[in-house]
């Protein structure tokens, strides 16, 4: 049965996942448990190689050095400890993504449009960690310095499953989060990792069920079925929109808190079910 294809998000995260991501995503979870094995104390530097190499990857070379020269402008306007000057910075290398001539120049680093939009978004959520780390950098003082290295930075920025969508984790949480070091239990994080494979894979069939079987989103872009449509069969389009909705990201942050967990660090919590919340905010954040 052909699927609904009016849901670009899906789609594109999906066959993105199925040819690159998730098997980047399975090599970072083998370095991640290998250095917690052997080498507790560097794992946030061999995470942070295998995030760039993979970003080197799947970006290219070009792809590779806007982030980090994204990071690089960042640190260096941190260096000010201004909140406001931070804002800024991150508003106008948000606002490069925009210019037509750069527009056009990182269209021609690839093949398909699918891979500029990749770097799009990369760099979108990749600015959201700058700023993160920025503002945490503002507010420390000089016995905090150490550890709002540039090096820490870049660990942060690079961290794999979080890269290319999210969800967003401040540098504070991370950092502390990541240097403390806990006993290692194969047994425990292998159980972890099944009973979340288990999970998740429930949650992505029932996404794959919904698109389908429901084709809500192809119903909202043709306009005579919604105007030939009942007040209570529009509700129910809706209720059904913003549930898939949900439904999409369990499994689009899902698999990162996962390998977050796997890290030994405390994922963001998931969203929540949409049909018992009275307002949007939690959603939006």
């Amino acid at each position: 049965m052909p699927q609904d294809p009016m849901d670009f998000e899906w789609s594109y995260w999906i066959e993105w996942g199925r040819e690159h991501i998730l098997w980047l995503l399975a090599g970072h979870l083998l370095v991640s448990q290998v250095s917690r094995l052997l080498v507790e104390k560097y794992k946030p530097w061999c995470l942070m190689v295998y995030g760039m190499a993979a970003c080197w990857l799947l970006l290219g070379i070009k792809g590779f050095a806007v982030i980090l020269l994204h990071a690089t402008i960042s640190f260096a306007v941190a260096q000010f400890q201004l909140s406001l000057l931070t804002w800024l910075c991150s508003l106008i290398l948000l606002s490069t993504l925009r210019i037509p001539a750069v527009e056009e120049a990182k269209r021609k680093w690839y093949d398909t449009e699918n891979e500029y939009y990749l770097l799009l978004f990369t760099v979108s959520v990749r600015c959201l960690f700058c700023t993160s780390f920025s503002l945490e950098y503002c507010s420390c003082g000089p016995a905090q310095r150490s550890s709002h290295s540039f090096l820490w930075m870049l660990a942060y920025v690079f961290y794999y499953p979080m890269f290319h969508n999210g969800p967003l984790m401040n540098f504070d949480e991370f950092s502390k989060q990541m240097r403390r070091q806990e006993a290692f239990s194969l047994k425990t994080n292998l159980s972890i990792l099944i009973v979340g494979i288990i999970r998740i894979f429930f949650w992505w069939c029932l996404a794959e069920l919904m698109i389908h079987l429901m084709y809500i989103h192809a119903l909202y872009s043709s306009a005579p079925p919604l105007e030939a449509a009942s007040y209570w069969a529009l509700g129910g389009l809706a209720l059904a929109q913003v549930l898939f909705f949900y439904v999409k990201y369990l499994v689009l942050y899902g698999v990162p808190a996962l390998l977050l967990q796997m890290d030994g660090l405390k994922p963001p919590a998931l969203p929540c079910c949409v049909s018992l919340m009275h307002s949007f905010t939690k959603m939006w954040r």
